[in-house]
């Protein structure tokens, strides 16, 4: 554990940074598996409208890359029209 009151803080502040990541990204997946299991195709187009706009919005946030986003988003937009 640090004990300089800077370290602490520092340690606080990336926890605290963690826990959002993992909550944004985990918000992400879960819109990418509802567009991909929506049986009505407004339901997926819903869907992938919604998991487009976390992707974005991870991105600006910093969470995710931006390639990243741009392969995720690939890869929801596929899967969609071969389920339609």
């Amino acid at each position: 554990m640090p004990r300089i009151k800077s370290a602490k803080k520092r340690v606080d502040v990336a926890e605290r940074n963690r826990q959002r990541n993992v909550a944004a990204k985990s918000a992400i997946r879960t819109a990418m598996k509802k567009a991909l299991n929506s049986t009505d195709a407004t339901a997926r187009e819903e869907g992938l409208k919604t998991a487009y706009s976390l992707i974005d919005k991870a991105v600006l946030k910093g969470i995710l890359h931006k390639n990243t986003a741009a392969r995720y988003k690939s890869q929801v937009a596929t899967a969609v029209q071969k389920s339609a």
